[in-house]
């Protein structure tokens, strides 16, 4: 649990880093669909790596994309001023070996979502900071992108543009949806909101994490979803829920950022409960976590050390959460493995 407090301090300074430097997030329509043009893909996590891309490709006729992870880029003032950062490409990071494989230009891996990349664009991928492969061109510490600005000039670029464009909506950060608490708060004591979920977390590609669409999809027309992390893509890709508003209007799915942005979540719970005065634990919400890697840990961390209770995690429990971890987890918090989503669901409408 002293990990989880050190956690919600870096996330907390993580997120007011970002707002400082790229402004605070604002609401956005990203397109998702192809702009005529060369194109730079840009993946991983890290914003001052784009910011560094977008300056440096600023008049040389190149768009970026972003790419999994980079799409809450869209929503930061100070990206957004720049009129070449034209949409997002591709979904999350264990699609990469097929939608690399069908970018038109070159792509750069800013941080850990990487995986072993196939012939047909190893030479058009470039690594940053720690992230790294063999045989793959490292672009160091002075952030000099001059050989993948050259590299996209040269590519085939896309060829035309789609028209009408797809678009998702990204921005809802804290700083976004705490102005809207009123509306969620009436909604509520009114009754014509039933549940709020927070359903998202890092993903991958075991077929069991399709429990997490399944799981929203099958949510009541009246409650609220919260996503983040690369997760996210099942729940604002799904043809279900696209365009799903509640009866005050409010989206019915709120994108709050990357995994890192899970802190959002908390300082919206954490307010909401200050307004209706209870605790955390005693609001309408309910919490399906999808675990994969170190950063979902650290997320972990972070809610048990607030007292968060009644988690679901999965597809399956971390290795780390040995038999007698599990125990105190299970005990103290009613930590609890991911089901069947009816089943899940059910339980989770009536509290559980």
């Amino acid at each position: 649990l002293r990990v989880g407090e050190v956690s919600a301090k870096v996330l907390g300074m993580l997120d007011a880093a970002h707002a400082d430097v790229l402004g605070e997030p604002e609401i956005a329509q990203v397109p998702v669909t192809a702009i005529e043009g060369k194109a730079i893909l840009v993946s991983g996590h890290d914003m001052l790596d784009l910011y560094e891309l977008l300056k440096q490709t600023e008049g040389t006729g190149v768009n970026v994309y972003t790419h999994g992870e980079m799409l809450p880029a869209h929503s930061y003032p100070k990206l957004k001023e720049f009129k070449h950062l034209v949409g997002n490409y591709g979904t999350a990071w264990q699609n990469q070996k097929f939608e690399f494989a069908a970018f038109p230009g070159p792509i750069i891996v800013t941080t850990n979502c990487i995986v072993e990349p196939r012939r047909m664009y190893k030479n058009r991928l470039y690594t940053m900071n720690e992230v790294g492969f063999d045989g793959v061109k490292h672009i160091g510490e002075s952030r000099d992108y001059s050989e993948v600005i050259a590299q996209a000039q040269k590519a085939k670029g896309f060829q035309r543009t789609v028209d009408p464009p797809k678009t998702v909506t990204v921005g809802f950060n804290h700083r976004v949806v705490l102005p809207l608490a009123d509306q969620v708060l009436e909604a509520a004591k009114t009754g014509t909101l039933s549940r709020i979920f927070l359903i998202g977390g890092c993903d991958g590609s075991q077929w069991e994490r399709s429990y997490f669409t399944d799981l929203a999809e099958q949510t009541p027309d009246d409650s609220l979803i919260l996503t983040l992390g690369c997760a996210k893509n099942r729940l604002i890709r799904s043809e279900k829920l696209e365009g799903a508003t509640l009866a005050n209007g409010l989206p019915r799915v709120l994108d709050m950022g990357q995994c890192n942005d899970s802190y959002s979540a908390v300082v919206v719970a954490t307010e909401l409960a200050k307004a209706l005065d209870c605790g955390i634990n005693d609001l309408p919400l309910s919490l399906a976590v999808s675990h994969l890697e170190q950063k979902a840990a650290a997320v972990l961390l972070c809610l048990l050390h607030l007292g968060v209770k009644n988690i679901r995690l999965g597809p399956n429990l971390p290795a780390y959460i040995t038999p007698n971890v599990l125990k105190v987890l299970v005990d103290q918090y009613n930590i609890m493995p991911t089901g069947d989503p009816a089943e899940d669901l059910e339980k989770m409408m009536a509290g559980n």
